[in-house]
């Protein structure tokens, strides 16, 4: 059995004309993603790794998540590949996971994760909001063989509030 968490980068601010990939958190960001990092802390299974986006919204909505679940912050993976906003090239950075890890959290973007979601998952979700988080697990015991996978939980911020 492999289970993939994938959790949408927090809200971020549009605000400053910076670079995409440098965007901030904005404070309802931060908000949400504590919320969220909450419920879902006694759901994930017991080892995991953490992967995310180099963009700045997903290493801080990681960093966020890494705390709440105890998790070290200094063991998350931070990766360029992560930052895509397409479900292949998403799709591709998942099939490449080593098989020592039954569990994978990954911190990405829309529209990759929505599009994943709904071409892996069992339940159609019309989008993954910042901050979602949707757990699916997979018939598979190998990265490069998923598919047809079971969502397990789903969390958004919206239903929290």
């Amino acid at each position: 059995m492999k289970n993939l968490i994938l959790v949408r980068h927090a809200k971020s601010s549009w605000e400053i004309p910076i670079h995409d990939k440098n965007r901030a958190l904005t404070c309802q960001g931060i908000k949400d993603a504590h919320l969220v990092a909450a419920q879902a802390k006694d759901l994930i299974p017991k080892t995991y790794i953490i992967k995310s986006s180099s963009a700045k919204r997903a290493t801080d909505t990681a960093l966020i998540f890494a705390q709440n679940i105890l998790y070290p912050v200094e063991s998350i993976v931070y990766k360029d590949d992560l930052y895509t906003f397409d479900e292949k090239n998403l799709e591709n950075v998942i099939k490449s996971c080593s098989n020592i890890f039954e569990s994978v959290i990954l911190f990405g973007h829309n529209a990759a994760i929505t599009d994943f979601v709904n071409r892996f998952g069992d339940i159609f979700i019309e989008n993954v909001p910042t901050a979602g988080f949707v757990w699916l697990k997979f018939d598979a015991d190998d990265w490069k063989k998923i598919k047809n996978g079971k969502i397990k939980k789903i969390i958004f911020p919206k239903d929290l509030r």
